[in-house]
C-alpha cells in the first residue's frame, strides 16, 4: 500500500472518530480483530464529511474527476510536499470504496497497514487534562532601585504576561475568533468544514500546508503536541483536541490560546502583545489595535507591521471586515478603523546589556527568601537594589581595566572575530528592496479615494535684481524646511544592526570590517554608519573582510574617528558596589562577560585577600589599646610554631629589609608585612597564639569566615575570602562597627499579591571593638589612599579610604575601600579552576590594578546619584573618647606646631600614651627620609605627607594646601615617581610595555626594579 495513502487513511480514521464518535475516541485498534470496524468508521467519517462538503457548495465528485484528469495538481511537483508522491488511481478507488459504498475488487486499502501507523501514531499520547492546570511559562519584570523597569526574566518562547480571561475585553475576544475560527463556539474542538477548505486552498496554493486548525487545536499545537508539518502530529493535535472540549469550557480554551500565541516582537501572549506594540494593557486595546493584534497569528513575521505595514493594514483590513461580518462592529466603526493609522509605539530595539550577574543572584534571593523556584515559571514582578547606570559603569570600568593590563603585559590574544557578517551581507545585497509604506497603498474602505495633489502653478521668472535675490532666499529657506531624504543603510550597517553578538554585555562597540588594511591600519564600519580607521593591535594580518570586532574609539564624537581593537582577556576580575547603611547591592559584577563564564566571582569563589585583611589585625591591636602613633619596629621577626607543632613563621616585607622604627599608621599606609607580623607579639595579647585567636574572632564576629584558620599567615590575607563578606566587613568599619547584611532582594509580587518584602534591619554591631577602634581604624586607612599604597587616589582622599592587596606571587590583587555611602570592591587575578594559579607578573599589585578600576567606578557612583561628601567625623559615641592632637608623621612624637593631625583613644579622662608600648625609647630608631618607604619628604624633619589626613597640613588655607599638594599620580602611587624626576631618571611604569595603559605618553627608559610593599611572601628570585 502506497505509503501516502496509508497515512491519509490513519489521518482520515482520527478525523471519522472525533466528527463521528468524539465521546468513545480509540487510540489502539487490533491489526486483525478490528479491520472490519476500522472500514465502518472511515465509512461513517466519509458520509459525515460529505454533507460537510455539501454545506461548503463543493462537489465532491466533480473534484475527484477533476483530480483523475490532471493528477498533477494534486500529487505532482507543483502540489503541497504532504501530498507528493500519492497514487490518484488508487485515491480514486479508495474514494468509491469507502464514500460511495462500492467494493472494487482492486482495492489498494490494507486495514493492517493503516491500523499500524495509527496505532504508532498515537502512542504515548499526552493527556489532555495536563492542559487544564497548565502554567504557562511567563516573564517577569524586575525592577530598580528606583522602581524603574530594569529586566526581564524568561525562558526561551515564554516572555509572557498571562491575565485572566476576564480582564480580555469582549471586543478583543471576538477579533481574536472572528480571524483565526469564526465556528469556535459550535465545534468540538475539529471544525470539518475548515478542514475542506483548508485542503481545498492547499491545492490552489501550494508551499506550507494550511492545516484547518481551530482555537482548540492550536492551542494543544503550542502547548502539547508540538508544531511538526506531519501526519502523525496532526493525528495527536485532533485527538487531544477533541478530549480537551470534554474537559475545558470555550472560555477557558480562549484563555489559553490568547495567553500561549507568538504575535511578533519576541511578545507571547496578548497582554505582552499590547504592551509590546501599543504601550499599554489589553484592556485598554482598541478597535483598531485589536484588530491588528488579531491579524497576527497567522503569521506574526508576514504581517509583522514594523517590516511589512502594507501588508499589517491589509490583513487588518481582513480582521475588521470578519468584526463587520459577526455583528462586534457597526460599518462606522469599521470605517473608521480601517483608515486609521497603525499607531505604533517604537520598538524597545535597546537589548539589555548589563546586569547578568546581579540578576542571576537576585534569582537565587528570589528562591532562597520567596520560596519561587523559578522567575520564568510564572510572571512576577521582582523588586531590587540595582543602579542601574552604576552597574553599567561597573562593568565598563572592569573590562577596560582587565583589557588594559593584558594590552600593557603584552599578554592580549586575538583569537578571531566574535561573529562575520559576509554571508548576511550578500544576502541583503541580493535581497529585492520592499516597496516603501506609502498612504497611497492603504486599502481604503470607506471615504473618498485619494487624489494626487495638484502640480503648483509656474511663477514667473524674477526680473530685478531684488527679485532673483527674494527668489534665491526662498529656495534657499524651501531646501532647509524640506524634510531630509535619508539614503539608505549600507547592507553592512544593516547587517550590523541585526548582529546578535555573542558577549553580549561587553561595553565595547561592534564594528565590521570593510577593508583589512593588509596589515596596516583596517577601516571598519560603526553602527552608526560612520566609518573609522582601525589600529588592529593584537590582530595584525589576521582579520577578514566582515569580521566583527569590539573596538575602542579614541575620538567618538569625530566624523572619522580612530579606533583602537579590543579583545577579550583571559584574565579574570569582579566588583562589588554596597550601601553601608542598609547592605544594598548597587552594582555587581561577577566576572569579565556572563556569556563567557557564568561563574559568580563576587558571591561563588574565595580568593586570597592579601593585605586587604590586614586592617581587621589593626582593628584589633587599636581596640587593644594601641595607637596610631605607636612604635613598632619593622625588623625581622621569627613566630614559632603554635603549640610547639610544625614550622616557625618568619615573614618577610616585599623589599625584603625592613625600616627600622614606624608608627602603627605607617605600617598600615605601606603595607608592612612585619609590623603586621610584630603586633601579634603583645600589641593585642601578651602571646602571638593568643594575638591570633582574637584576630580570628573578630574576624567571626565580622562575617569575614565562618571558619578560621588559626594559622600566622592568616593575619596577612593567607586565607582565601569571599569578595561579598570582604565588602561587608568594609562597610562596618565606615559605620564604625554596624555590619550591615548584603541584598539585592526588596520584594516579589504575583498577580497582585506580595510574596515576599523584606524588612528593614539595622546592621549588625561587631562588639568585639568599640567605635574608638573603628574610627581610628577609618583614619589610617584614610591615609591608604592620601599617600600610602593607594595614592592612585589621593584627588579624591578626603572623600575615600581603603587598602590594596596582592596575594603571594601575585596572583590576586585587591582593593577594599569606602566612602560615606558605599564600599567597592575589586579584584583582578586569573581563575584557578583547573587546580594551577597563574601570577599576574612581577610588578602587577592591587595598586596598579585594582585601584584605577575603582578610582573610575567611585566616580560613576557620584555620577549616579550617590552623593560625593567628605569622610564623617567620629560620631558623638565616639568623640567622646577622642582626642585630636598634632603629631610628627615619622616619629609619631607630639608637636606644637606643624605635623599633622592624629586620633587617640581617651583612657581615664587622658590621652593613653602607648608610643613606646611595644619599642622601648631606648632602643628607638633614628628616622631618616625614604623613597622606597614612600617619604616624599627631602630633608630629615621634613613631613612625610603630601597634606594631613583629611586634606592638608595644619594651619594652610584650602587653596595654598591644594596649591601645595602635588597632582597625585595613577601610576605613582608610592611617590617614587617624584624623587626619581628629581634626580633625573625616568620612570617606567609597565615593564617590557612602551605605553602605559593610562595614558602615559613619556619616553620608556630602564628603571630599577620596582619593589612593591603590598607583597605578602618577600622575594622571589625564580620568577
Amino acid at each position: 500500500m502506497n505509503i501516502i495513502l496509508i497515512k491519509l487513511f490513519a489521518t482520515a480514521l482520527t478525523l471519522s472518530q472525533v466528527t463521528t464518535r468524539p465521546d468513545a475516541v480509540k487510540t489502539q485498534f487490533d491489526p486483525v480483530a478490528d479491520k472490519a470496524q476500522v472500514v465502518q468508521i472511515l465509512r461513517d467519517g466519509c458520509a459525515h464529511m460529505r454533507k460537510a462538503f455539501d454545506i461548503e457548495d463543493i462537489n465532491l465528485d466533480e473534484l475527484i474527476s477533476t483530480a483523475m484528469e490532471d493528477p498533477s495538481a494534486v500529487a505532482g511537483a507543483s502540489a503541497p510536499k504532504i501530498l507528493h508522491g500519492l497514487d490518484i488511481g488508487e485515491l480514486n478507488v479508495s474514494y468509491r470504496q469507502f464514500c460511495k459504498g462500492e467494493t472494487p475488487k482492486d482495492s489498494p486499502f490494507d486495514a493492517a497497514e493503516v491500523i499500524a501507523f495509527y496505532n504508532k501514531a498515537v502512542a504515548d499520547l499526552p493527556s489532555a487534562e495536563a492542559l487544564k492546570e497548565r502554567k504557562l511559562p511567563g516573564a517577569s519584570l524586575i525592577l530598580d532601585g528606583s522602581g524603574k523597569r530594569y529586566a526581564e526574566a524568561f525562558e526561551a518562547n515564554g516572555r509572557r504576561l498571562s491575565v485572566p480571561i476576564a480582564e480580555v475585553p469582549t471586543m478583543v475576544q471576538k477579533a481574536f475568533v472572528a480571524a483565526e475560527d469564526k465556528r469556535f463556539e459550535t465545534h468540538r474542538g475539529i471544525d470539518e468544514r475548515g478542514v475542506i477548505r483548508a485542503f481545498i486552498g492547499n491545492l490552489a496554493s501550494p508551499g506550507r500546508p494550511a492545516g484547518g486548525s481551530t482555537i482548540t487545536q492550536q492551542v494543544v499545537k503550542n502547548l502539547s503536541v508540538g508544531d511538526d508539518v506531519t501526519y502523525e502530529r496532526k493525528i495527536r493535535e485532533m485527538i487531544v483536541a477533541s478530549r480537551l472540549e470534554h474537559i475545558l469550557g470555550k472560555p477557558q480554551i480562549l484563555e489559553l490560546y490568547l495567553n500561549g500565541i507568538y504575535l511578533g516582537r519576541g511578545a507571547y501572549g496578548i497582554e505582552m502583545a499590547a504592551r509590546s506594540y501599543f504601550g499599554k494593557s489589553v484592556g485598554q486595546l482598541t478597535v483598531t489595535e485589536a484588530a491588528l493584534l488579531a491579524g497576527m497569528p497567522k503569521g506574526p513575521n508576514f504581517y509583522s507591521p514594523d517590516k511589512y505595514p502594507d501588508r499589517a493594514r491589509e490583513r487588518r483590513a481582513y480582521v475588521l471586515a470578519r468584526m463587520k461580518e459577526e455583528g462586534v462592529i457597526t460599518e462606522a466603526q469599521l470605517g473608521e478603523a480601517a483608515n486609521a493609522p497603525l499607531g505604533l509605539k517604537p520598538i524597545d530595539a535597546v537589548r539589555r546589556d548589563s546586569g547578568f550577574y546581579f540578576v542571576d543572584h537576585l534569582a537565587r534571593e528570589v528562591r532562597t527568601f520567596a520560596g519561587v523556584d523559578s522567575l520564568t515559571a510564572a510572571s512576577h514582578v521582582v523588586r531590587s537594589t540595582i543602579n542601574a547606570g552604576l552597574q553599567t559603569a561597573t562593568e565598563t570600568a572592569l573590562q577596560e581595566g582587565l583589557s588594559t593590563y593584558e594590552r600593557a603585559t603584552g599578554r592580549a590574544r586575538y583569537e578571531g572575530p566574535e561573529l562575520n557578517l559576509a554571508e548576511a551581507v550578500r544576502k541583503l545585497e541580493a535581497a529585492i528592496p520592499a516597496a516603501e509604506a506609502s498612504p497611497l497603498g492603504v486599502p481604503l474602505l470607506t471615504g473618498d479615494p485619494v487624489k494626487p495633489a495638484a502640480a503648483p502653478a509656474p511663477k514667473p521668472a524674477p526680473k530685478t535684481k531684488a527679485e532673483r535675490k527674494a527668489a534665491a532666499a526662498a529656495e534657499k529657506a524651501a531646501e532647509q524646511a524640506a524634510p531630509k531624504v535619508e539614503r539608505p543603510k549600507p547592507a553592512w550597517q544593516r547587517a550590523l544592526e541585526t548582529a546578535r553578538p555573542v558577549l553580549y554585555d561587553v561595553h565595547w562597540p561592534l564594528a565590521v570590517v570593510l577593508d583589512t588594511g593588509r596589515g596596516g591600519t583596517a577601516k571598519v564600519g560603526l553602527a552608526d554608519g560612520r566609518t573609522a580607521s582601525l589600529e588592529p593591535g593584537p590582530a595584525r594580518g589576521k582579520l577578514q573582510p566582515y569580521d566583527v570586532v569590539r573596538v575602542k574609539l579614541r575620538d567618538p564624537n569625530a566624523k572619522a574617528p580612530r579606533a583602537d581593537l579590543r579583545v577579550r582577556p583571559s584574565v579574570q576580575g569582579a566588583a562589588l558596589v554596597l550601601e553601608n547603611r542598609t547592605g544594598r547591592i548597587l552594582a555587581m559584577a561577577g566576572g569579565f562577560s556572563y556569556p563567557v563564564s557564568q561563574l559568580n566571582r563576587v558571591t561563588q569563589t574565595v580568593r586570597q585577600p592579601g593585605s586587604t585583611l590586614k586592617p581587621l589585625t589593626y582593628l584589633a591591636a587599636l581596640n587593644a589599646g594601641l595607637q596610631p602613633n605607636t612604635l613598632v619596629l619593622d625588623s625581622a621577626i621569627t613566630l614559632p610554631p603554635i603549640g610547639g607543632v610544625g614550622d616557625s613563621w618568619s615573614p618577610k616585607n616585599y623589599e625584603g629589609t625592613g625600616a627600622g622604627a614606624t608608627t602603627l599608621r605607617r605600617g598600615l599606609e605601606f603595607s608592612k608585612n612585619l609590623v603586621t607580623a610584630r603586633l601579634l607579639q603583645g600589641g593585642i595579647a601578651d602571646k602571638a597564639p593568643a594575638s591570633l585567636q582574637k584576630v580570628c574572632d573578630l574576624a567571626l564576629e565580622a562575617q569575614i569566615y565562618a571558619e578560621c584558620e588559626r594559622y600566622y599567615p592568616f593575619v596577612l590575607g593567607a586565607q582565601p575570602v569571599r569578595m561579598v563578606d570582604l565588602a561587608a566587613f568594609y562597610a562596618a568599619v565606615a559605620n564604625e562597627g554596624a555590619r550591615p547584611a548584603p541584598y539585592a532582594l526588596e520584594s516579589v509580587e504575583r498577580d497582585g499579591k506580595t510574596l515576599y518584602t523584606r524588612e528593614a534591619r539595622a546592621p549588625t554591631r561587631i562588639g568585639s571593638a568599640d567605635r574608638v577602634a573603628f574610627y581610628q581604624l577609618k583614619t589610617m586607612l584614610q591615609g591608604v589612599t592620601n599617600h600610602g599604597t593607594a595614592a592612585a587616589l589621593a584627588r579624591f582622599s578626603s572623600s575615600i579610604a581603603g587598602k590594596t592587596g596582592t596575594s603571594e606571587n601575585e596572583n590576586d590583587a585587591w582593593f577594599a575601600g569606602f566612602t560615606n555611602e558605599i564600599t567597592i570592591v575589586v579584584w583582578v587575578g586569573y581563575d584557578n579552576a583547573d587546580g594551577t594559579r597563574r601570577t599576574l607578573g612581577r610588578g602587577q599589585t592591587g595598586g596598579h590594578l585594582a585601584v584605577p578600576i575603582a578610582g573610575t567606578i567611585l566616580q560613576a557612583a557620584w555620577a549616579n546619584g550617590v552623593p560625593r561628601t567628605a569622610l564623617a567625623p567620629p560620631s558623638p559615641e565616639a568623640r567622646q573618647d577622642l582626642l585630636e592632637a598634632s603629631i610628627d608623621p615619622r616619629s609619631g612624637q607630639r608637636v606644637d606646631d606643624g605635623g599633622v593631625l592624629e586620633h587617640f583613644r581617651i583612657k581615664d579622662g587622658r590621652m593613653a600614651d602607648t608610643q613606646y608600648k611595644l619599642l622601648p625609647r631606648e632602643t628607638r630608631t633614628a628616622m631618616r627620609p625614604d623613597p622606597e618607604d614612600g617619604d616624599l619628604g627631602a630633608e630629615d624633619d621634613a613631613p612625610d605627607l603630601a597634606g594631613g589626613l583629611f586634606g592638608g597640613l595644619r594651619g594652610q588655607p584650602d587653596d595654598d594646601r591644594r596649591r601645595a599638594q602635588p597632582e597625585s599620580d595613577l601610576l605613582d602611587p608610592y611617590g617614587e615617581r617624584r624623587n626619581r624626576r628629581a634626580q633625573s631618571e625616568t620612570y617606567q611604569p609597565w615593564p617590557g610595555t612602551q605605553r602605559s595603559p593610562f595614558g602615559d605618553e613619556e619616553e620608556i627608559r630602564p628603571r630599577q626594579r620596582r619593589r612593591d610593599p603590598d607583597y605578602l611572601f618577600g622575594d622571589e628570585p625564580r620568577f
